[in-house]
């Protein structure tokens, strides 16, 4: 067993987990000041929630199998609590749950980023909820189209979803996501735009009406997860080795430059740049890297960042003019984001992008991922929300969104500025 290969899965893992507190101060520093710890709970209720899931239930969905390409939707009873997990095979690299706990990370994540399309107006047992429910059906089974590893005989993980082997299968060329711009931030940003529509728009809803409170706390969380996004990245090569060191460089690359494009695009088209833009910015670019921060060369992924930034800078503004109200941008930037990442690949991946040795074939898979998962997960994501919300209620009162949910919903303010008196 390969110790240093250990410790290198491990740590990222605690890096990844880091991600999901990180979340919860991005997210809490752009709502208002009275909505603050009803956001950062939905991220810290999905911390606790899928982590159990996780081990019961969840990773046994998520990689069923070794041999060949699994079915969609399948599920290893042999591993209902992790209980075959518990065994090291002979001659393995590392133990089945160092990987598992990597992986549990992402599913954690994956279900808070989520949270930030329905700010200031989301019930937190309705939204758990939903949470468990979206990741045992949506979350999951995608983890498994998309990554799968199988633990075979020799110790050695191999490839079964059917979104990287068996459009191999069929294409000749799998789809690329090396970390998960597709099972993360593209299920994500589906699942969050079915949320905002059935929510509905906040009271008052237009540009301008709802300003971060606290910039400073946006910055740490983007701070917090960009610093646990190598563990993200590098990890997701699951081996302290050149590709890992590929991907770290690709993961400062490409968001420095999309934070740089954002700045831009708000310095000329709003006259100043922002804080909140900068931190924003360099989310989208590392949204953008994750499912190619294996595949690219560092110049390209500079490139990448840098149409990422601008891009995802125009398109949170979309939402005005189409009429849903996604809070935090998750439409925006992670899905955008996402979709920008998984296809920029059919261009510009090593050997096999249409603009470096290859031809058609790796932008025609990079888009059945694409657009599967969105498709999949949205349709999904707004009949679980749909569900809830004309039985128990999804939404809080207009009255007690006015006043901030927090008093209402946790019974706690965010900021307490002068002692009770006695």
């Amino acid at each position: 067993m390969d110790q240093g290969n250990t410790a290198f899965i491990l740590i990222s893992a605690a890096l990844v987990l880091l991600m999901t507190p990180g979340l919860a101060f991005f997210y809490g520093g752009l709502v208002k000041a009275k909505s603050v710890i009803s956001m950062m709970m939905m991220s810290f209720g999905a911390l606790g929630l899928i982590g159990v899931l996780w081990v019961i239930y969840g990773y046994a969905i998520a990689f069923p199998g070794s041999e060949g390409t699994v079915a969609p939707w399948a599920i290893d009873w042999s591993n209902i609590g992790l209980t075959a997990a518990l065994e090291i095979p002979e001659g393995a690299a590392y133990p089945p749950l160092a990987f598992v706990a990597f992986q549990a990370t992402f599913a954690i994540i994956t279900v808070a980023l989520i949270s930030g399309a329905i700010a200031d107006r989301a019930k937190f047992g309705s939204w758990m909820i939903f949470a468990a429910i979206w990741a045992t059906v949506v979350y999951f089974p995608v983890a498994s189209w998309v990554f799968n590893f199988g633990l075979a005989e020799d110790g050695s993980f191999s490839y079964g979803g059917w979104i990287t082997h068996g459009l191999q299968d069929v294409f000749g060329l799998g789809a690329i996501d090396f970390a998960g711009g597709t099972a993360v931030h593209i299920n994500a940003g589906a699942a969050a735009l079915a949320l905002a529509l059935v929510l509905g728009k906040r009271v008052g809803f237009q540009k301008g009406v709802n300003v971060p409170h606290n910039p400073p706390f946006v910055l740490l969380g983007a701070g917090l997860l960009w610093f646990g996004w190598f563990g993200f990245n590098a990890g997701s090569e699951l081996a302290a080795d050149g590709t890992a060191a590929l991907a770290f460089v690709n993961t400062i690359a490409a968001p420095s430059a999309a934070l740089l494009a954002w700045l831009v695009v708000e310095k000329v088209r709003d006259g100043k740049p922002t804080s909140v833009g900068a931190a924003s910015g360099a989310v989208a670019g590392l949204v953008a890297i994750t499912p190619a921060c294996g595949s690219l060369q560092p110049i390209w992924a500079i490139l990448l960042g840098v149409i990422a930034g601008a891009v995802c800078a125009i398109a949170v503004d979309l939402k005005f003019k189409l009429g849903f109200d996604d809070s935090l941008d998750v439409v925006g930037i992670h899905l955008v984001g996402g979709l920008i990442g998984t296809l920029y690949l059919g261009f510009f991946a090593n050997g096999t992008g249409l603009f470096l040795g290859g031809d058609g074939t790796q932008l025609l898979v990079q888009a059945i991922a694409a657009f599967s998962v969105l498709i999949y997960s949205f349709v999904l994501a707004f009949a679980i929300a749909f569900v809830i919300e004309k039985t128990i209620g999804f939404r809080v009162k207009n009255e007690d969104e006015i006043a901030g949910i927090d008093s209402v919903v946790h019974g706690e303010e965010g900021y307490v500025l002068t002692d009770a008196k006695v």
